[in-house]
Formats: C-alpha cells, structure tokens, sequence
C-alpha cells in the first residue's frame, strides 16, 4: 500500500490529511482533527498543523503506528435510497448511507456524492486514491440519470443542452437528454447523460429550463450499472472486472484461478471456431449412417421396439383365463362337496305322487321327510342372534 501511495504523491509531497484519507483510515477532516489532538507524528515529532506535505508515508505514524498495511483497491455498487446524506457524519442528524451498510465492511469512501433526495449507484471504496481517480472528470466516464420532471418540457431546448449551458454564471458541459415516451401530462420521465457531475447539476439545469424535478435516480456511472439491486442493497464489484475496467487490484489465487478458466474457456471457443468445415463427403457419410440405422429399426432389429400389432390388444388384456379341467378331473375340492352337500336329494327331493288311487277315497298327503336337527353349532349361532 506504502508504494501505491508514494506512485500518488507527486514530487512535492501531499498533505498529511490527504495522506491519511487516501490510506483508509478517516477522512480529510478527522485527519485535521487528529493532528489537532497530537495523535500524528512525522519522524517521531508530533504534527500540529496539517498544512505540511510529506513524500514518504512511511515517515508518517499515528498513535505511534505506522500506516497500516491495507488490503488490494476494492469497489462496491451500493443503491442509495432517498432521504439519506452522503457523508459518515451529519451535523444535523440525518441518517447517513454509512450508517445503513451492513455489517462486517471495511471502513469505506463514496465516489462522489448524491443529495438528500437522490437514489440510486453509489459507488463505494476502501481505497482513497481509487475513489479521487474515479472522481476526476478527465476521466470522462459518463454518468446517466433517470429523471422525472413536472412542467411543459420543450424539445428544441433540451437539444440545445447538447451545446453546454451556463446557469447563474455557471458553465456547465455538454448535457443529453431525451424523452422516455411523448409527454401525455405534465408528467414526464427523461433520461440525462453528462460527464461532469458538478454539485446538484441536473436539478439547476432543469429548473432553468423551468422543469421541477420530483425524482431523480443514477443508474449508470462510466462501465458500471445499478441494474437490479435492491434498494439499500450493497454489492463488490469482481477483482477481474475492477482490473478490466481501471487496470487495478491485486490478483488473488482465486481471482488467477477464475481468469485461466475463462481463458481456457476462450482459447477452446476460439479453436471451435476456427476448425474446418466438414467436408461433403463427411456430411453424406453421415446421412447415409442414419438413413441405414432407420432402416434397420424399420426391420425390426435387435433395438428395434415391438410392433404395435405384437401388444396385447385391449381384449386380451382384460380376458379372465379359463379355468382349469384338473380339479375336475382328479375329483372335486372341500367347496364342491360342500356344494353336494347343500343340493342333497334327500334335502330338496319332492315326494313322487301315487297314480294308484280308488274313485271316490281322499286325497293321501305325500309325505313329507323329516327335517334333520341342527347342528349345535348352528343352534348356537341361532342362540346367540
């Protein structure tokens, strides 16, 4: 971290305040407050003004440590919701975006700021020497902007924002604003681009267009997007991406691992693209594989699924099997004789009437065979019943 720094430092030196914010440990204005409260030394002196530029951070201690060894320049998107201030103390009282992350961050810095009724990116660091890089408009990163205006909006005057505008003598660069959907009500969504981002921009530029702004979310600045984050929501961007994009961070053995995947997974797409075409023959070699194998399916192969007219039909499925002659033939089983038994002749026989009978004499009553007693099993059952 100690050779980030000095690569920082121009020749001169830098102040002990911005040496100190850009180490991660506070900021510019508690660094002030610390060498007021003798806690900085320089060489083992202790500092008492901060208006002293130092080239070797080194020489630097506080509490009588020397700057910490700080982990690599991480960056983290962070969706700012409306009605926080963009600042680790208020002197108001308001709650603050810092006070809103969760737990278990490092002590982190804003990329720039959004005002009290802004929403949206916010980028955040642990490097206080990435945060002012991205800060800087050199950079030209572009910053976009959803806005929703009240008023009659003019086409011909948001064109001309295109040219820059000077608003209480104030210039201010080239501004792109375009409408989301023709304006139906005094209603209306635009989206603005620009690349300055100076202190509460877009809202002078609209009001002096003689637009109010009711709502105003970022949702792009320079290569990084708000997307789907949830609001107050809070999430790192990638080691590769950050080097990708600003050619910083330390490679970690994860990070190493993760890229030689993706290069492998490059390198073989490459390849794929770059290998031959099959040539005409291959193509009719293959046709003519399948044409064969659909074929030897047709036939009824070894693979070959059976026909339909091989299943079982409906009928056959549903049959009941004949009996068997067996039991028949050997002899009847114990519910057959039981069957016999029940249809006795004896038991259900109808007296045989006499044809012999004189003119004149009465009609004998047949005889009726006696009934035989129950069994005493059965007269129980009657018993019980």
């Amino acid at each position: 971290m100690a050779e980030e720094l000095e690569e920082a430092i121009p020749a001169k030196g830098e102040r002990v305040a911005k040496i100190l914010a850009r180490a991660g440990l506070c900021s510019r204005r508690d660094a002030e407050r610390w060498i007021a409260e003798g806690r900085v030394s320089l060489k083992g002196t202790v500092l008492t003004s901060p208006a002293i530029n130092v080239r070797d951070p080194a020489e630097l201690t506080v509490d009588g440590k020397p700057l910490p060894e700080t982990e690599r320049a991480r960056l983290w998107r962070y969706h700012k919701p409306s009605g926080v201030v963009t600042t680790h103390r208020d002197e108001k009282g308001r709650a603050t975006v810092f006070e809103k992350l969760q737990e278990g961050l490092p002590r982190l810095i804003s990329v720039g700021r959004l005002d009290l009724n802004s929403e949206g990116l916010l980028l955040m660091t642990n490097d206080g020497g990435l945060a002012r890089k991205l800060e800087l408009p050199a950079n030209g990163w572009l910053r976009r902007y959803k806005v929703r205006v009240h008023g009659a909006v003019d086409p011909a005057r948001l064109e001309e924002l295109a040219k820059g505008v000077t608003v209480e003598g104030v210039a201010y660069g080239p501004i792109q604003a375009t409408f989301e959907r023709e304006q139906r009500s005094s209603n209306l969504w635009l989206t603005v681009s620009l690349r300055e981002g100076r202190n509460r921009e877009v809202r002078k530029v609209m009001a002096h267009l003689g637009l109010d702004v009711s709502r105003l979310i970022r949702i792009a600045y320079g290569p990084f997007q708000l997307g789907n984050l949830a609001r107050g929501g809070i999430e790192e961007v990638p080691p590769r991406v950050l080097r990708e994009q600003l050619g910083t961070g330390e490679p970690t053995e994860k990070g190493e691992k993760r890229e030689q995947r993706h290069r492998n997974e490059d390198r073989a797409r490459s390849e794929m693209s770059a290998s031959p075409a099959p040539s005409e023959q291959d193509a009719k070699r293959e046709r003519r594989e399948k044409r064969d194998h659909r074929a030897k399916l047709s036939r009824g192969g070894p693979s070959a699924k059976p026909a339909y007219s091989e299943k079982r039909t409906s009928g056959e499925r549903h049959a009941k099997p004949e009996h068997s002659t067996e039991r028949t033939r050997s002899g009847p089983g114990p519910k057959s004789e039981h069957r016999e038994k029940r249809a006795s002749p004896e038991r259900h026989a109808k007296p045989e009437r006499s044809t012999e009978r004189s003119r004149g004499a009465p009609r004998a009553k047949p005889e009726t065979p006696e009934k035989p007693a129950p069994s005493a099993r059965r007269s129980n059952a009657r018993h019980r019943w």
